[in-house]
């Protein structure tokens, strides 16, 4: 689904919110900088808008991406940000994106690469254009848009981007092979990104959400009815993304518990496997 480049801002003060990284090695703005600028996609529901309003709640100025340009409209609401809706699969998202934001802010401190899509099913009944969707919005868009907007970083000697993962890429989910096959990439991506990106300045963060209370579950065309674990609210993996940008976190699972099972996959996947066969 695409949209036509179509831009907005939200409605917000006259005087500058001033932003901080507390307790990062970015340290606080010097008096006079402007604003820390952050770029959210997927910010139109579910995960990103919760990014985004704990951003704004920090005083950053906000880049907002989504497909949904009514809704993301209302998460720019309020805040201090610019947004620009748009399908990153399309050839020239990534570019265009990035050229958006630079015009706007001058550069971009963080990017928060939130957007994706499920899909539930058995892997043989999948539609080809159904598996080439969720690799292209899970993976490669973000791959692109990081290849984009790292470089800007590095010139700068600054800042992070945060990659939201999943527990599914980690440990593997029945019926959705595919979503997990992106989310996994994406982890293994942010390890050896990481090591290339040493000595620059520019972090690199990977949250890890298990299962979280949004619209993901009706869209990927099968709600979930498991009874434990129990869903979190977006606004969990939110207050992550901010711990890993503040603190500098390489790695976040939400919630942290889930780091136990995914130590158990790595440590003893025999057992683990064996678990999952019982409990599900």
């Amino acid at each position: 689904m695409s949209h036509a480049p179509q831009v907005g801002t939200g409605d917000v003060a006259s005087t500058p919110v001033r932003g901080s990284w507390p307790r990062s090695s970015a340290g606080r703005p010097a008096p006079g900088e402007r604003a820390r600028t952050a770029v959210v996609t997927g910010a139109s529901s579910g995960i990103g808008a919760a990014v985004a309003r704990r951003l704004s709640a920090e005083g950053w100025d906000l880049v907002l991406n989504g497909r949904d340009a009514a809704r993301l409209h209302e998460v720019a609401r309020g805040t201090r940000a610019s947004y620009l809706p748009a399908d990153l699969t399309t050839p020239g998202a990534e570019k265009r994106l990035t050229g958006f934001a630079l015009d706007r802010a001058g550069r971009v401190d963080v990017l928060v690469a939130g957007a994706g899509i499920g899909w539930a099913g058995d892997f043989v009944t999948m539609p080809a254009s159904a598996l080439e969707e969720v690799i292209e919005t899970d993976l490669l868009a973000t791959l692109r848009l990081v290849r984009q907007v790292v470089p800007h970083m590095v010139r700068e000697g600054r800042g992070r981007v945060v990659l939201v993962g999943s527990l599914a890429g980690v440990v593997g989910v029945r019926a959705e092979a595919v979503y997990s096959a992106a989310k996994g990439a994406l982890g293994v991506f942010s390890e050896a990104l990481r090591y290339e990106l040493r000595g620059t300045g520019v972090g690199l963060s990977h949250v890890v959400p298990g299962v979280v209370d949004t619209p993901f579950f009706e869209r990927r065309g099968a709600p979930y009815r498991r009874s434990a674990p129990r869903p979190v609210p977006p606004e969990r993996v939110a207050d992550a993304v901010w711990t890993a940008v503040s603190r500098g976190r390489d790695e976040i699972y939400v919630p942290g518990w889930l780091r136990l099972p995914a130590r158990v996959h790595g440590a003893a996947p025999a057992l683990f496997r064996r678990l999952s066969s019982v409990f599900g």
